[in-house]
């Protein structure tokens, strides 16, 4: 396996110096936005499909340096019930996808994004509750006019352009864990895949080994994120919260650098699952530690994953 980083930590720095900074962490590979939520700093992708020689230029920067791209990252709502919002984004995955061809990058990543309640809806509505029956219906409408229409059209544009998309379960999207994950892939084909982030599955109470071993050959690019719980917290208001982050000690959670939050044993053990799925890829870290500087949470997860990681594929061995 790969470490490699999410460049949108380093968004307003231009992206040699970006590069740079990496190389010098012995960083191997780099995941880049390219719009949406994480923006896109470090690629214009409009620039880059009009001039493919700028794209080729573009990638060199990185191969130069001893580095592969993981994977794009376009992080929208491209379901979104306001028709401008959901156009802009699905603009922006279908040019993606498009660059992604062009420079043989394999995954996009991105959200399920979430839709509204029903047709008219100006804002989404992530439902989670099944009772009022209005929520159940709610969902019914989400997925079978909505969710599962569209991404099984955009699982035949990855097709034709050999490319497949990493789904981020998100709490906030229609497809935020484990089973909403596999029936958004069952329902529109292979090309649709996890871009497997486990800071996202502790807080829910989810066991991402467990969540692993379920989703198997469906992960297709990996988020390094940890995540750390607050018990008193959670023990007075639960798991879900909507304070700000800048509300540290009064949150049931946030997020950490790898090994801040749920410990080194923990990601031992995702590393070993995903080996175990047959997962060889990158590990990609997210860097969004409040309680540490860029370079240095950032020094620290990659640190701690060239470490724990296997490196190289293992030999057969002799009594199997």
């Amino acid at each position: 396996m790969k470490v490699g980083v999410f460049t949108a930590l380093f968004d307003s720095t231009p992206l040699p110096q970006t590069l740079d900074i990496l190389a010098a962490m012995q960083v191997e590979a780099i995941e880049v936005g390219t719009g949406g939520y994480t923006g896109s700093g470090h690629c214009d992708v409009d620039a880059l499909l009009e001039d493919p020689s700028a794209a080729i230029a573009w990638m060199k920067q990185v191969t130069e340096r001893g580095m592969t791209v993981s994977a794009f990252s376009q992080h929208g709502n491209p379901v979104h019930p306001d028709p401008e919002r959901a156009q802009r984004d699905h603009a922006v995955f279908e040019k993606t996808v498009r660059l992604a061809e062009l420079l043989e990058v394999p995954v996009v990543n991105g959200f399920s994004g979430c839709p509204g309640e029903g047709p008219g809806a100006q804002r989404p509505n992530w439902v989670t509750c099944a009772w009022p029956d209005d929520f159940a219906e709610i969902l019914t409408w989400q997925w079978d006019e909505v969710l599962l229409p569209y991404w099984a059209r955009q699982a035949e544009l990855c097709r034709s352009h050999g490319v497949v998309v990493g789904i981020e379960p998100h709490p906030g999207f229609a497809v935020y864990n484990t089973e909403t994950m596999l029936k958004l892939r069952s329902g529109t084909g292979p090309e649709i895949g996890v871009n497997f982030d486990p800071s996202h599955l502790f807080w829910q109470g989810i066991d991402p080994v467990e969540s692993i071993k379920a989703l198997g050959s469906a992960i297709y690019h990996v988020h390094a994120k940890d995540t750390w719980l607050d018990s008193r917290n959670i023990a007075v208001n639960g798991v879900l919260d909507t304070k700000s982050y800048r509300l540290l000690s009064e949150r049931s959670w946030y997020f950490r650098t790898v090994g801040y939050g749920r410990g080194e044993k923990v990601w031992r053990d995702i590393i070993s699952a995903l080996r175990l799925v047959g997962y060889d890829g990158v590990l990609s870290v997210e860097h969004e530690d409040p309680l540490f500087g860029k370079v240095e949470g950032l020094t620290k997860a990659v640190q701690l994953l060239r470490e724990i990681r296997p490196a190289e594929l293992p030999e057969p061995i002799w009594w199997a």
